[in-house]
């Protein structure tokens, strides 16, 4: 029997913007009720990023961080995982400043550098709250998310080693499963991988079951019996993905992150409700959801009571 499914929810990311959705999370309250709800629903990891709390822009700042990982860490269990893919455009050492500072038990790490094409959402919209919003959006039309090998070994070596931090690989194509295996082999990484198939993101691997089915493959074949692996997937792949990870014996991530919306052309109006949703669906396939008990115990985490928030 497969273990049981590890939920993450990511509540409000780095990539929609206030326009698309009344329901983001954007100030630091927001985030930490977003969290704690998708906790009690059955996540057992929460991915965070940040915001500005009056322009709902993308915001690196540890101080942000810190109005709301307390409350997250006082109100549930739930293993906190902060982003170093931060916003769209940040330099390396941006997107690290929260992770260094809070020292948490999990961060992501995106694999590769790659085209990340967000600028087609611009279509939807007539009229944004914010100036920032179009010109952000736009901006990605000319943007490659830059994850060289360069940044890859100091972040490896900055979180893994110096913090204890495990990662949560973000892999957009088939080329970063090599590179991870790759890291794997210069001895920096310990196993149990916890690796992220992300799928219908512009410039990455398309939202095609074949491509899910045939990265899993790899994976397998690459990291057999020292890697747990999980599925996202964007927009209205969001729910089919997950389920088909479910199926086939994996973990699944949702939230507004990735999308949001619950159903066809309606907004998720919670996080919960995605998580809730996932749940349910999970629990009819005859699977049942992990605790973060779990998750810290088959992710090797060290533990919450070693981090610095």
């Amino acid at each position: 029997m497969p273990e049981p499914v590890i939920i993450t929810c990511a509540p409000t990311g780095g990539i929609h913007t206030p326009t698309m959705s009344p329901h983001l999370p954007i100030t630091p309250e927001e985030i930490a009720q977003a969290s704690v709800e998708a906790a009690e629903a059955g996540a057992a990891v929460i991915h965070l990023h940040a915001r500005d709390p009056e322009t709902g822009k993308p915001d690196p700042r540890p101080e942000l961080f810190q109005e709301f990982l307390p409350q997250i860490s006082a109100r549930s269990d739930a293993v906190v995982n902060v982003s170093t893919g931060g916003g769209l455009g940040m330099s390396r050492e941006d997107r690290l400043r929260a992770a260094v500072a809070v020292s948490p038990e999990m961060a992501s790490l995106n694999v590769g550098s790659l085209n990340f094409g967000i600028f087609p959402m611009l279509e939807k919209y007539d009229r944004w709250q914010h100036a920032w919003e179009p010109e952000f959006l736009e901006s990605t039309r000319d943007l490659v998310f830059k994850n060289t090998f360069a940044d890859l070994e100091y972040i490896v070596k900055e979180l893994g080693g110096e913090h204890g931090t495990r990662f949560e690989f973000e892999c957009y194509d088939l080329g970063h499963l090599y590179n991870l295996a790759w890291l794997v082999d210069q001895g920096w990484l310990q196993p149990p991988f916890f690796v992220q198939m992300v799928f219908g993101v512009l410039g990455g691997v398309g939202a095609d079951l074949d491509n899910l089915v045939h990265m899993h493959t790899v994976a397998e074949k690459l990291f057999g019996d020292d890697y747990e692996w999980s599925v996202l997937a964007a927009g209205r792949h969001q729910m089919p993905f997950a389920t088909q990870a479910a199926m086939l014996g994996g973990n699944l991530r949702v939230g507004m992150e990735d999308s949001l919306f619950i159903g066809p052309g309606q907004l998720a109006a919670s996080n919960a409700d995605q998580v809730a949703k996932i749940r349910t669906i999970v629990e009819s396939l005859g699977r049942s959801v992990a605790t973060p008990a779990d998750a810290r115990r088959r992710l090797g985490l060290k533990g919450a009571d070693r981090v610095a928030f």
